[in-house]
């Protein structure tokens, strides 16, 4: 079994604009963009990241707004809800506050003990934001939601799989235990990891397969330290029956990818250098960053790229 992740690093997803998804994250949930830059593969789409002050790892939810992408259908095989943590006692506020910014299919329940308010994103990607107790993180309040409501970071996600069997064999492999269990819901924690350290299953046997598309998420990413002991993670996955793909810089993590018995795309993400490694702290997300092979590409970027202030 491993003993090195630490919870979650980031969630990325899709989108169908990137104007929209900026002002989303960045005004309705407050958070901070922390990175303006590109997808390696397709540098013509965005890739932004937001998050807390630094972009710190298990707060960091992040896009490919792909322009006019049709939405995904939700289904079996994928993350079908992403949580974030904000404090005891602030859901009222919340709801008021997204309500009055006219965010779809709002709703309240509790799961495992914590009152959560749900909500969808603007291409329909199911959210969460659940009270936690604890929750010491700081949070970013450069968006203007007050200190005592603001988003701390992930709470979990949660993935749909018509059977759970081979993927909680994968997670316990990764350390992650059984902590409690409501209805066809699980959830699975990793002992020592950061505040981000949950992870739910729910099992569905007779739900249709998802269709990726705009709302989706994209992977997953679990956070370890560094280079060092991802090699090592990479390496005893690979022997367990988990082959990865070789360690990728992703400038500001070093990234192995493998896909999960349930479909889901699984990347072990370090949790260095950081977002500060080409932006000073004060300025993060403001000016765009391309990867070292993309450059040359710059000018036609800049006239391109759909605008999104901020």
């Amino acid at each position: 079994m491993l003993n090195q992740i630490r919870g979650l690093h980031h969630v990325t997803a899709m989108a169908s604009g990137a104007h929209a998804n900026n002002a989303f994250y960045t005004d309705t949930l407050g958070l901070r963009r922390v990175k303006k830059t590109v997808n390696f593969d397709a540098p013509d789409v965005y890739h932004l990241y937001y998050a807390d002050e630094i972009g710190t790892p298990g707060t960091v939810m992040t896009y490919f707004p792909f322009p006019d992408a049709a939405r995904g259908r939700r289904g079996a095989g994928e993350v079908g809800l992403t949580a974030f943590s904000v404090p005891k006692g602030s859901l009222d506020a919340w709801a008021e506050r997204l309500e009055g910014r006219g965010v779809a299919n709002i709703a309240r329940d509790t799961a495992f003990g914590e009152a959560r308010l749900l909500l969808d994103g603007p291409d329909g990607e199911r959210l969460a934001l659940v009270e936690t107790e604890g929750d010491d993180r700081a949070p970013w309040t450069g968006g203007g939601v007050d200190a005592a409501i603001a988003i701390r970071g992930f709470r979990a996600v949660e993935m749909l799989l018509r059977d759970k069997a081979a993927t909680v064999e994968l997670l316990g492999f990764m350390g992650y235990r059984e902590a409690a269990s409501e209805g066809d819901t699980t959830r699975y924690v990793v002992e020592g990891g950061n505040p981000a350290d949950a992870v739910d299953i729910r099992v569905d046997p007779a739900a249709h397969r998802a269709a990726p598309g705009a709302g989706s998420v994209h992977h997953i990413a679990f956070a370890v330290e560094n280079r060092k002991v991802q090699a090592e993670v990479a390496q005893r996955l690979a022997e367990a029956g988990w082959p990865t793909t070789p360690q990728i810089d992703r400038d500001y993590f070093f990234a192995i990818y493998f896909r999960s018995p349930g479909g889901v795309l699984f990347e072990i993400a370090t949790n260095e250098p950081g977002f500060d490694r080409d932006e000073d702290r004060a300025h993060l997300g403001e000016a765009l960053k391309l990867p070292s092979q993309h450059e040359h590409l710059r000018d036609r970027l800049e006239r391109t790229l759909e605008p999104i202030g901020g």
